[in-house]
């Protein structure tokens, strides 16, 4: 620890801090734009200058200058108030005075900062210079001219989302920051640049001149695009959802969001069910509640148990899978699962289907075996967090499955999962390898546990993690990436098949052959609904899509924006989204819908309150390793993995309903046949 002084008061820092993180430790607010916690320092801003003694008699950079023992800091002098003043000036100089039309307003730090340090007149007389604004796709707009070449977007582009497509030409003031050749942005993660930005030169184009930041309620909550479980805040006006922000958590997403999770609310707008119907004479027509309740319970009451199946879909809240679980096995049914994509997962194992690892722990690994996931499209911020640990030179990153770009090197083993056999046996050199690394890591995808084989894919996987070295005091090793918000949350209820009952494979096989007489679908539109025949099918979701087409009965439920729910991550983690707008139309939570229809059933459910649902809940246990469960001889075919995601942007009913997917969708698309 290095002792200093800031401002007459005495503190101790750990060596090779920052003066600038010396100073927050001592709660000392130092001005800065180029400086941000998360990026390299780049130190070219020189807003948050110091005066330090012993050394120069002149104002220093205090985000670049280290600590040293017994080092007195100054942050209140006449001769760091002059030079803020001077640096501000010299910033606002070529600063167009666009304010009140800039998308920045109310939430700027050049703004903050030049009424908090900043001169009121200028010296300045000569005319403003003026940069031609720059294309950097369907999420950013730009306006160049009120650049003040931090760089952070740069450093951002480069080391966070590790697509090195940003950079600055020129010198001096005839710098500019673009994409050198005239392209839009290829990172899943270039919606934070405008977070980063300090002034108004990146924003958001799908929310330009929409709102201003005081006119929006703020609300707390939990992204469902994929299973990492981001923590955002949803800006709503009204009734209407208009943007989605990352919110810090350290352990989680840290303070960054993909670019699906940011962009894709524009989705909760369109194609939404707003009131129940009924098919009569082959055609969906509106319904009242009682109508649609008393249709599916009739259905229901005159269906023999073997013939009812239920399937919850990957949006599916906790509390709506335990109720709607609760209501079926009532009636008898055993066939329900939650695994739309097959993947063979045992519900009564924690540990054998959890990223046991942690998201945050993943930077103390020095060794990561990826088996059929890409953690880019799959978990965006995973693959961020693990590109940050590879940066520090100490993670060596292998992968079996497609050849892609991760962002960081990584050594392509071959696309044969049958080289978990021989890594299992020790015949490959990646074995040895596992053995000497200190921190060993496995990441088994949903492209490997979703085949046929996915089983036996498995029960390799556990083998190695049991004699490799991945499972240890202290440390788990072992884990699996979930691509479903719902998924984990569905395993630790049990939303899978009861005794003698049927997966989604086998719900589907028997609608087709018509033994399966009512099909309910809880939100799930990741099947195949031709496969489902004659079926009555039951939809209950709050889009119009694949299973809202199939359906013969649509119950409308609400988006993950309109309820209060629970989510469980694919670390296990359980976190509540909280309702930030209410359901359109009719639409109403889900759990509501489902308590209504036990009555309309002749089945009540015992809760009528969420927090009585949530009591009956049973606590998650802790995931325990279970050892000796892995086999090192499982028959793993030589068929290619296949990764569950081949469309980032839209996955789910939300994004594929969305303009703004849509367009990226399209920019992406013709930029690869032009790279082609």
């Amino acid at each position: 620890m290095t002792k200093l002084t800031i401002d007459g008061k005495e503190i101790e820092v750990p060596a090779g801090a920052s003066v600038i993180q010396a100073c927050e430790a001592a709660g000392v607010e130092i001005p800065r734009f180029c400086y941000h916690e998360r990026l390299k320092i780049a130190g070219n801003c020189r807003m948050c200058l110091v005066e330090v003694s012993p050394g120069p008699p002149k104002p220093q950079a205090s985000c670049a200058l280290p600590v040293a023992e017994g080092m007195m800091v100054k942050t209140n002098t006449p001769m760091v108030k002059k030079a803020r003043e001077g640096v501000m000036e010299f910033l606002l100089i070529n600063h167009p005075l666009d304010c009140p039309i800039c998308d920045q307003g109310g939430e700027c730090d050049l703004q903050d900062q030049a009424l908090y340090y900043g001169r009121g007149t200028s010296r300045f007389e000569e005319n403003k210079r003026s940069v031609q604004d720059k294309y950097m796709g369907p999420l950013i707009k730009t306006q160049m001219t009120r650049c003040i070449h931090c760089t952070r977007c740069i450093r951002f582009s480069s080391d966070v989302a590790g697509v090195a497509e940003l950079g600055a030409t020129g010198r001096g003031e005839h710098m500019e920051v673009g994409t050198y050749v005239e392209k839009a942005l290829t990172s899943e993660l270039s919606g934070n640049l405008v977070d980063i930005c300090p002034v108004g030169a990146l924003t958001s184009r799908p929310y330009a001149f929409t709102a201003r930041p005081w006119e929006l309620k703020k609300t707390e909550s939990i992204d469902v695009m994929d299973a990492v479980g981001s923590n955002i805040r949803v800006d709503s006006r009204q009734n209407t959802v208009l943007r989605v922000l990352p919110r810090l958590n350290e352990d989680i997403n840290e303070e960054w969001i993909s670019d699906k999770t940011r962009h894709a609310c524009d989705g909760l707008r369109t194609q939404r069910l707003d009131r129940p119907y009924i098919r009569r004479n082959g055609k969906l027509e509106e319904a009242s509640w009682p109508e649609a309740l008393s249709a599916v319970a009739a259905k229901l009451k005159s269906t023999t148990a073997e013939r009812i199946a239920a399937i919850a879909g990957d949006m599916a809240c906790v509390e709506s899978m335990f109720a709607l679980k609760a209501l079926l096995t009532s009636l008898g049914v055993a066939n329900l699962d939650c695994r739309q994509d097959n993947a063979k997962l045992d519900a009564g194992d924690r540990a054998a289907y959890l990223f046991n690892t942690g998201i945050a722990a993943i930077e103390q690994a020095d060794l990561i075996v990826l088996a059929g996931t890409n953690p880019r499209h799959e978990a965006t911020i995973i693959n961020a967090r693990i590109r940050k640990t590879w940066l520090q030179g100490k993670l060596k990153v292998y992968a079996i499955g497609e050849k892609t770009d991760l962002t960081y090197k990584t050594e392509w083993l071959g696309n044969n999962p049958h080289l978990l056999n021989d890594i299992a046996s020790g015949k490959h050199a990646l074995a040895e390898a596992l053995r000497k690394a200190e921190r060993p890591m496995v990441i088994v995808g949903q492209g490997a546990l979703a085949r046929p084989d996915g089983m036996e894919i498995l029960q390799v996987a556990r083998y190695i993690a049991d004699n490799y070295g991945l499972v240890k005091e202290g440390w788990n090793g072992f884990n699996v990436l979930h691509t479903a918000a719902a998924r984990v949350g569905g395993l630790d209820i049990g939303f899978v098949p009861q005794k003698g009952g049927k997966t989604v494979r086998s719900i589907l096989e028997a609608a087709h052959k018509g033994e399966m007489e009512v099909v309910y679908l809880l939100g799930a539109d990741e099947i195949d609904m031709n496969a489902l025949g004659k079926a009555f099918v039951i939809y209950q979701g709050h889009h119009g899509d694949k299973g809202a087409h199939r359906a013969d009965v649509i119950l409308p439920g609400a988006a993950y924006t309109e309820k209060n729910a629970t989510y469980v991550n694919t670390e296990g983690v359980a976190q509540r989204a909280v309702q930030a707008v209410f359901a359109p139309g009719e639409a109403k939570e889900d759990w509501k819908i489902i308590r209504s229809l036990s009555e309309a059933v002749g089945k009540t459910l015992p809760y009528d309150t969420l927090a009585q649902l949530r009591a009956a809940i049973p606590k998650t246990m802790p995931a325990t390793w279970q050892a000796g469960k892995g086999k090192a001889d499982a028959k793993i075919t030589s068929t290619p993995l296949v990764y569950p995601v081949d469309n980032f942007h839209m996955t789910d009913p939300i994004s594929r309903a969305s303009k703004t997917m849509a367009e990226c969708v399209e920019v992406f698309k013709e930029n690869r046949k032009k790279a082609a």
